[in-house]
């Protein structure tokens, strides 16, 4: 099995993007955010909010960020501004119909100073911005973005002698803009002979020369400022190869393998299920690692971060209680839900923010960090993976509860012993999150939105785990409660950041998402209603023919 691991992690290495002549571009630091980045993230993140994409007509982002400061005139026309809400297209009178617009349908419109006075009153009541107002704000920064860029002003590529903040392009001293001035030179020759479809291999190798030059200029400014080098490299990296993608490819592989074990009655399958899983572990892992290096902290700072952490516990628990009891149902309900989380974080980057942020003051304590919110959020895997076994549960319901007997028997099984790990890690992580409370803001418990939904789960789970001892609980009700106490879990986690929107905890705030989170709350009830109907109705039925 090693030697298969082994052989899968490399063939996915392969995949990951091979350096190009031109590629050094890339590596450039620049200052963005409160921390230094490489070129490529800053050229990503920038396209990200005004586009909506990491690339436009399918040239990379570090071409088009460029040019829209070597030639924003050239940009006039181009339809790069995403805007989504239809509220806000209507206060604009644009169709609604259409998503990307130029600079002057937008910015140029005599209603677009309204609206932004309209958010500054909005911003100045210090309320909560609804999903208008929000999208509002996402324009204004677009305007801001591309403006500030098209000005020279936002690319911070040289450190100071004194200081921290790093000086712009348009700051630039003559003697480093001549010599930023050769980059410039050699990047409009490389995209020149990439839009002709001719040989980049010279003029790569040019721009490769010109960015080395201006980086040993701007490394004698201040060598200890600039001295970043390795985890450039690790991020470039980290962009392009893209770990957590190939996790859930591996994750929904080793799913598929699952269900053939079962539909075909191949136990030999399971092997190679085993191999997918772990090789995708591996890389989960890996890109988990590589977060963890490029910042220096547990990456467990936003939402995006503590979905891929809580994803990859869930595949911890099911891979220990499956060489526990050897069911197989906890590897299919942990794949299934880890894929579908770390897919969620990939494709859903206007919510779940996947860029690397320096941390908020209050988080600024390592310690309390690692103990505190990794130790809540993998109570979160736990409760995940109960609430993924309580979907098969059903499915065994809906399929007929006397020739699955044996099934959901396991799948009760897993989701008792998953809830007992959920709590063993919850009930500490709150009263470490009260010490942490009471270290930072000066009391122990206050009540906040976050603590007091925290709590709530918790009681609620122990609710659970009590009715089931106390035989309250039989099967049926042990399936319908991993999947419907998992809502206090996503209330604790998404919607006192995402919909509430108040108290201390608001470094962890965020926007969208809320109808696509009810819809999938709601349907799960609905499936509850449904099978609850349906096996009633059979039980009724088995009762009178007896």
């Amino acid at each position: 099995m090693k030697k298969m691991v082994f052989f899968l992690l490399s063939v996915v290495f392969c995949f990951s993007a091979k350096a190009a002549p031109g590629d050094g571009l890339k590596y450039l630091p620049v200052q963005d955010g409160g921390r230094v980045k490489p070129y490529d993230s800053f050229a990503r993140e920038m396209l990200e909010i005004v586009y909506g994409k990491t690339k436009f007509e399918k040239r990379n982002a570090t071409e088009i960020v460029m040019t829209w400061m070597l030639a924003p005139q050239s940009w006039e026309g181009k339809k790069i501004f995403e805007v989504r809400n239809h509220q806000v297209l209507e206060a604009l009178k644009l169709p609604k119909e259409q998503r990307y617009f130029t600079g002057a349908e937008i910015f140029g419109n005599e209603r677009f100073t309204l609206l932004r006075q309209e958010l500054q009153n909005k911003r100045e009541s210090k309320e909560k911005l609804n999903p208008y107002f929000q999208a509002l704000q996402r324009l204004e920064n677009q305007f801001f973005t591309f403006q500030e860029i098209a000005a020279g002003r936002m690319l911070k590529l040289v450190p100071p002698v004194e200081g921290d903040a790093w000086i712009s392009v348009s700051e630039m001293q003559p003697e480093q803009q001549e010599v930023f001035m050769e980059v410039t030179k050699a990047f409009v020759s490389h995209i020149g002979a990439m839009a002709s479809e001719q040989s980049t291999a010279q003029t790569g190798a040019d721009l490769d020369a010109a960015l080395v030059k201006f980086q040993e200029s701007a490394k004698k400014q201040n060598p200890v400022l600039y001295d970043h080098a390795s985890k450039i490299r690790a991020e470039v990296h980290y962009n392009e190869f893209h770990p957590f993608r190939w996790s859930y490819i591996l994750y929904f592989i080793a799913f598929t393998l699952l269900l053939l074990v079962w539909t075909l009655n191949k136990p030999g399958l399971s092997k190679a299920a085993w191999v997918f899983l772990i090789a995708g572990f591996i890389l989960h892992t890996y890109g988990f690692g590589l977060r963890m290096y490029i910042m220096g902290r547990a990456p467990v700072s936003n939402m995006y971060e503590t979905v891929i952490w809580v994803s990859w516990g869930t595949i911890l628990f099911a891979a220990i209680l499956e060489l526990i009891y050897k069911f197989r149902v906890f590897l299919v309900a942990g794949t299934l839900v880890a894929a579908f989380g770390l897919v969620i974080a990939d494709f859903a980057p206007a919510v779940l923010d996947p860029t690397l942020q320096p941390l908020e003051p209050v988080l600024r304590s390592n310690y309390w960090l690692t103990i505190h919110v990794m130790t809540i959020t993998i109570s979160y895997a736990a409760f995940f993976l109960a609430f993924g076994l309580g979907d098969l549960g059903l499915f065994y319901y809906l399929r007929g509860e006397e020739k699955y007997q044996h099934q959901i028997r396991s799948v009760v099984t897993g989701i008792y012993r998953s809830i007992q790990i959920g709590v063993a890690f919850l009930a500490p992580g709150i009263i470490l999150g009260g010490i942490w409370a009471d270290y930072s803001w000066g009391r122990f418990w206050g009540w906040d939105p976050k603590e007091t939904w925290a709590l709530i789960a918790l009681l609620g789970y122990l609710a659970v785990l009590h009715a089931r001892y106390a035989g309250m609980i039989k099967n049926f009700g042990m399936v319908v409660t991993g999947i419907i106490t998992f809502s206090l879990v996503i209330m604790a986690w998404y919607g006192v950041n995402f919909v509430l929107g108040a108290g201390l905890h608001s470094y962890g705030f965020g926007a969208g998402g809320i109808e696509y989170v009810s819809a999938f709350v709601g349907l799960h009830i609905l499936a509850v209603i449904y099978v609850a109907i349906l096996r009633r109705g059979r039980n009724s039925s088995d009762k009178k023919s007896a």
